[in-house]
């Protein structure tokens, strides 16, 4: 299909979908249940916000907000998490039966800066780690708070994916502090990290013996990418951060050789255009010389996925239309690779013991949610961070239970709670948790948010 004519047909499409939710509404329109707008955090960084009011019928004030972060970090929360994991409607402009906005309001923020909608005027504005995107993220709030004052007072959640669940753990800690502080008035009531990039030593020495148990690798190819793990480990040690990113292309491509291509987001999953396997990455390295920088490679593996063709094409045609506040000069996703970019260097840091101040210094629930079938950030790994926490003991003690949901009668997933700490291994779901098993990951909101 022409590319114009598939844009006017989204245009089209959009002007009847979407007019349950916002049609013909202006950003800054009260009688609207959708909101979007601009924060500027610093000088030359903008970033972007998009709020929905929840469907449900006892109306947005008697239901908790939840704030979306996505992962890369580059990845578009208002992007891919609402129109291909958990918002209204998917990227086709059809309803979703699993959306959370049917339990609680949702909050899509682009973050960091530069990703998305979200915008610097000087690359020297985007963040390098987790601290400056942490501060970007409660001057975001602070703004949100005051013009959306009812908010304020209603609960509010943080849930993320992959890089997200690391921002998340991060900004937990920030904003508690600044809630206890009165720099900002919100009923924050805990956080969920699902498939979280927390500790990427102990994902990555995992992924050999996940890969082995699954049939995927041979002893010499579980040899293979231990050593590589172990290499990984070692720079994190000696503080090499940088380097530790770069060794970390490095075991990705040991894994790939090894597995013969196995897609990182599904081991099941072999031929998903939406996924971006390593079978069609490797392709794109052959044609596509000027990637052999392994910062060009990991942008190729884990950018590429959240912003696929589809996407891009909603996001920066009809989507970009409704919103109208988008500038000239801004394109969604356009600066993605420059904010990955800028936290290399933080990518391979580890916020295990933030996780751990949370659960043991506040009230918060804190939740830990994993699909069966990730590699990138597999159960696995997420079991080894886990059991270094101060509460780790007690909560190996705690009874494990089996959960149905309506796409799975029998077995849905499995949860664990123990005082104000959840784990959910969630079954036939990767690592995007809300796009593989819908039912199960709306099933497991409701229990947290009650």
């Amino acid at each position: 299909m022409n590319k114009s004519i598939q844009i006017l047909f989204l245009l089209l499409a959009l002007s009847f979908v979407i007019s349950a939710y916002s049609t013909k509404r202006s950003h800054n329109d009260e009688s609207s249940g959708e909101y979007w707008d601009y924060v500027t955090v610093r000088p030359k960084a903008h970033m972007f916000y998009w709020l929905y009011e929840t469907t449900h019928e006892s109306g947005f004030k008697k239901r908790p907000l939840i704030l979306w972060l996505q992962g890369g970090p580059g990845g578009s929360s208002t992007g891919f998490g609402n129109f291909q994991e958990l918002g209204p409607l998917d990227v086709d402009l059809k309803p979703r039966d699993t959306t959370w906005l049917q339990t609680a309001s949702l909050l899509f923020i682009d973050n960091p800066v530069g990703t998305g909608y979200s915008y610097v005027d000087d690359m020297k504005a985007l963040t390098k780690n987790v601290a400056e995107l942490s501060a970007d993220l409660l001057t975001v709030m602070q703004g949100f708070v005051k013009k959306h004052p009812d908010f304020s007072e209603i609960p509010f959640y943080i849930f993320s994916e992959s890089y997200g669940g690391k921002m998340t753990a991060a900004f937990s800690d920030v904003l508690y502090e600044a809630i206890q502080s009165g720099k900002i008035e919100m009923n924050f009531k805990g956080f969920a990290m699902g498939d979280s990039w927390i500790s990427p030593v102990d994902s990555t020495n995992s992924w050999g013996p996940y890969l082995y148990a699954t049939s995927n690798v041979d002893d010499a190819g579980l040899a293979s990418i231990q050593a590589a793990g172990k290499k990984i480990e070692s720079l994190v040690m000696e503080g090499k951060f940088q380097e530790a990113t770069e060794a970390w292309d490095e075991a990705e491509s040991v894994v790939e050789s090894a597995s013969g291509g196995i897609n990182f987001y599904n081991i099941l999953d072999w031929g998903s255009q939406d996924t971006f396997p390593m079978q069609e990455q490797s392709k794109i390295l052959t044609f596509h010389p000027e990637a052999e920088n392994y910062l060009d490679k990991l942008k190729l593996r884990h950018l590429k996925p959240l912003h696929n063709d589809a996407l891009s094409t909603l996001m920066n045609g009809p989507i970009r239309e409704k919103l109208k506040i988008i500038p000239k000069n801004v394109s969604w996703g356009g600066q993605s690779e420059l904010v990955f970019e800028a936290m290399s260097e933080d990518f391979m840091k580890n916020v295990t013991s933030t996780v751990n101040k949370l659960i043991n210094s506040t009230p918060l629930k804190v939740v830990v949610y994993e699909g069966q079938l990730d590699l990138i950030c597999d159960t696995l790994g997420a079991e080894m961070w886990f059991k270094k926490l101060d509460i780790a003991e007690s909560f190996k003690k705690a009874k494990r239970t089996l959960k149905s949901c309506k796409s799975h009668p029998v077995a849905c997933y499995y949860q664990k709670i123990y005082e104000n700490v959840h784990f959910y291994w969630i079954l036939e779901a990767g690592h995007m948790v809300p796009s593989d098993n819908g039912y199960g990951a709306l099933d497991m909101v409701n229990n947290i948010i009650g």
